[in-house]
């Protein structure tokens, strides 16, 4: 069982997957943030940062991908992999901050590395809207992220929407968690782990 959640940057997912990674038992594997040696310079310079950044996670992402595969039990994914390319990479290289030099050399590595990766077996979805995800953001107070820029934020999203709106690796559920806070709210949490108990459930049927 390999379950991945995606969306923007402030949407919940990392909190998320720990929550279902406890319920179910499951492996929890989280996005590289903490140690990422290049975000807080990205953030102050994503021009000269960008493709450092994105090769440092499509690598990370890969690791992981070769553990879950590896693994004889569940695991729960923070981001996939295919988010690296088709969102972040793909935004930085419309909005400039990629060369098209730098940009072509990165899709190679990604084609190169997707011939062995396999897709979730469910992949969720938490679509949010700009004022949850910065009302998130600055919850969780980290210096880097207080120089997103809302345009970055809005980009990225329009770019979830076109890939989510496209997805047919395997089965999807998009969760709409703008009026929701399944920190806070136990309804709002027991009304998501229904929806995730349906899909699972129907992995095995």
């Amino acid at each position: 069982m390999h379950v991945a959640i995606a969306g923007n940057i402030g949407s919940g997912k990392t909190t998320l997957a720990k929550n279902l990674g406890k319920h179910y038992n499951w492996d929890v594997q989280l996005e590289s943030v903490e140690d990422n040696p290049y975000l807080a310079d990205f953030y102050a310079d994503m021009n000269r940062w960008s493709f450092h950044l994105q090769v440092y996670f499509l690598n990370s992402r890969f690791r992981q991908v070769a553990r879950i595969r590896a693994s004889n039990g569940g695991t729960i994914q923070d981001r996939t992999i295919y988010e690296d390319a088709y969102i972040f990479a793909a935004n930085l290289r419309k909005s400039e901050y990629i060369s098209a030099r730098d940009y072509q050399n990165y899709l190679e590595l990604f084609k190169s590395m997707i011939d062995h990766v396999a897709p979730p077996d469910l992949l969720i979805y938490l679509k949010a809207d700009i004022p949850k995800l910065v009302g998130n953001i600055q919850k969780r107070g980290r210096d880097y992220e207080e120089l997103i820029r809302i345009e970055y934020l809005k980009n990225l999203n329009e770019h979830y929407e076109e890939w989510i709106g496209n997805y047919d690796l395997g089965k999807l559920l998009v969760i709409d968690v703008n009026n929701l806070d399944f920190v806070k709210n136990v309804e709002d949490y027991a009304n998501i782990l229904e929806k995730v108990d349906f899909e699972v459930n129907g992995l095995f049927s």
